[in-house]
């Protein structure tokens, strides 16, 4: 075996426990900043010319760095999405790998090509994170060597953006779910102050259920108040302990 064979069989024995480990992240519930940071650090130890790594997460507010090796490339992206372009940017809106150098930059995206030569980074090299077409961010890698990230550093990168992908995707589906069993849980305790207003009501005027619920109905289109909240002021003022007598 020839050691150009030798190397790279050892980058993806090292890709292979890198991904073994992320794996055991996503299976304990970690939090999405922290998998993402796992990620970010994997890939700058096992793809060589990547010195540090971020990960930018594309979401309805905009473009923003989720994790980052060293906090000194951050604004690297952070001014591409302060000037809406750059190769992190292009990776994300074109969906596949975009290298950049400073000079090679310069003309196209002179932000990136600036915050990239302060921070003393001479090349770049962006991968797209997408699942099923929808763009979710890039992954971003940084070396102080012009002639760095070469196919195969490309082909490394791409098993990372797949476990990136993932991971983000994933998260957001759990964040929907969560946020519908709160609305859900939310709505069956307005469903259960509304019956038990209701029950109030029948107690105390004698009425079914029917006319009950149609007093809070017109009581809240009175007041322009939501349901819940004038069941919940009628059962507040039945709980209210009652004020001092008045004198004789």
């Amino acid at each position: 075996m020839s050691i150009e064979n030798r190397v790279t069989t050892t980058q993806l024995d090292e890709a292979s426990e890198a991904l073994e480990e992320l794996a055991g992240v996503l299976a304990d519930e970690q939090s999405l900043d922290e998998v993402l940071l796992q990620l970010a650090e994997s890939a700058s130890r096992v793809i060589p010319d990547a010195e540090n790594v971020s990960v930018t997460v594309v979401g309805s507010r905009g473009a923003s760095t989720a994790a980052a090796t060293d906090e000194k490339v951050v604004a690297i992206d952070t001014d591409q999405y302060a000037a809406d372009r750059g190769p992190c940017l292009e990776a994300a809106r074109s969906q596949r790998p975009v290298r950049a150098t400073v000079e090679g930059g310069r003309a196209e995206w002179p932000e990136f090509a600036a915050s990239a030569q302060r921070a003393g980074v001479r090349s770049y090299l962006s991968a797209p994170l997408v699942v099923e077409d929808s763009v979710l961010g890039a992954l971003n890698l940084y070396s102080s060597a012009e002639s760095a990230f070469d196919p195969f550093d490309e082909s490394l990168l791409r098993l990372f953006t797949t476990a990136a992908s993932t991971a983000i995707a994933g998260f957001r589906r759990y964040e929907r779910s969560r946020a519908l069993i709160a609305h859900l849980e939310r709505a069956l305790g307005s469903r259960a102050e509304i019956d038990q207003a209701k029950g109030v009501l029948m107690a105390a005027h004698g009425i079914d259920a029917d006319e009950a619920f149609q007093r809070l109905v017109e009581e809240s289109q009175v007041h322009n108040t939501k349901l819940r909240a004038v069941a919940r002021n009628l059962l507040d003022s039945v709980r209210r302990p009652p004020g001092p007598a008045s004198p004789p």
